[in-house]
């Protein structure tokens, strides 16, 4: 017996693997727009999914935290739960295949909604990418917003569950992340605007598309003339919007693309 499904499903995606590297070569000015998707596949959990990160926690939200010692304190003790499921995590081949592009300048910028880091470690300038959501490998203060790294803190914290403060202002000090409550960071949300209205094609890798005002930007490139292409394994409701839609493992999909192993 023939499983036409199958079959129609294998040449749907080869045609779909066609008119990616054919707009890829077209395209002048692209934008690559990152969700949890890509770094699963580096064995990073995702926060939404029924197995996530918040099926087991619930948020400490950003009020609570600045306002109570113990908030802060749950929220460092989830910081060292998290910490242990990411320790060791490196690039996949979907990040590299991702730097590549950007390295060879097909891709100006990278907005992403991933915290972990990988982006950046996989190779990619600092300045080439745009983080919505902030950044876990490293600390700020909530007051001066100077830079505090992570592993004197959760030393400390390990040891007697001594909470942060800031070396220069004595503030709160917390995770470089856009916590429940929180307001995104307006700068970061003000040059991915720009970069979307300014690409010609917007490609968006391993995002379910549910999570606003980020997922706004998929659809605010296509209303402006951009191509749109969708990567992800399980469908999004924004499919049918898109140009191409690839409902792939990422890191084969686009390390076959770009060439990448």
């Amino acid at each position: 017996m023939i499983d036409s499904s199958g079959n129609t499903r294998r040449e749907s995606n080869r045609t779909a693997m066609t008119s990616l590297e054919a707009i890829l070569d077209e395209s002048r000015r692209t934008v690559i727009f990152t969700g949890a998707g890509i770094s699963t596949e580096s064995g990073i959990p995702d926060f939404r999914s029924p197995n996530g990160i918040w099926s087991k926690f619930t948020p400490v939200y950003y009020q609570d935290f600045v306002a109570s010692e113990d908030a802060r304190r749950e929220a460092w003790r989830r910081k060292l739960i998290v910490d242990r499921d990411m320790r060791g995590a490196k690039p996949n081949r979907g990040h590299r295949a991702v730097a590549q592009l950007v390295h060879q300048n097909d891709v100006n910028c990278v907005i992403t909604q991933n915290i972990d880091g990988l982006h950046q470690e996989s190779g990619i300038a600092e300045d080439r990418i745009i983080e919505l959501h902030g950044n876990s490998t490293y600390a700020t203060c909530l007051d001066c917003e100077s830079r505090h790294e992570l592993e004197s803190i959760l030393a400390d914290f390990s040891r007697d569950e001594t909470l942060p403060l800031c070396d220069n202002c004595g503030g709160i000090v917390k995770t470089a992340t856009v916590s429940f409550g929180q307001s995104m960071p307006r700068a970061a949300m003000d040059r991915a605007e720009a970069e979307t209205l300014g690409c010609d094609l917007f490609i968006a890798i391993g995002s379910s598309l549910v999570v606003y005002p980020a997922a706004g930007f998929p659809v605010l490139a296509k209303q402006n003339g951009a191509r749109l292409v969708i990567i992800n394994r399980e469908p999004t409701d924004l499919d049918g919007l898109a140009d191409v839609v690839l409902n792939e493992e990422i890191g084969a999909t686009l390390g076959d693309a770009v060439g990448v192993s």
